[in-house]
């Protein structure tokens, strides 16, 4: 039997987890939870006072992103999550920052997409 993969966006990391305890049950060949972001980098791991200086751009402060060049940093202080003014936090309008990855046997796929729809992910 061949194998398939979906990828499912959720609002929370509990949706998710509901989902994939549902989807144990259901044998699912591999599956993992991770939270996306538009920009690469970790939250911030230090406590900084940005009145003193030591902090690479707004955009590192305000969207805990790691910016490998200046001229990133810049375009990523233009962003309107940099102000905090967006409707969606964690550089995503829709709120949907958790990623459900999962792979299944293709028979049982159409049943697995359903399962993620009723616990709340968008495919």
């Amino acid at each position: 039997m061949s194998e398939e993969s979906i990828l499912a966006a959720f609002k929370s990391p509990e949706e998710a987890e509901a989902a994939a305890a549902k989807l144990r049950v259901l044998r699912a060949i591999d599956l993992q939870i991770d939270r996306i972001d538009r920009y690469q980098g970790n939250d911030v791991q230090q406590v900084m006072n940005p009145l003193s200086g030591g902090f690479a751009s707004l955009g590192n402060l305000t969207q805990a992103a790691e910016w490998f060049s200046p001229d990133a940093g810049i375009l990523g202080a233009a962003d309107t999550t940099a102000s905090g003014m967006s409707d969606g936090g964690q550089g995503m309008p829709t709120g949907r920052d958790i990623l459900l990855t999962v792979v299944v046997e293709e028979s049982t796929r159409p049943l697995a997409v359903r399962v993620i729809e009723q616990c709340g992910g968008e495919i």
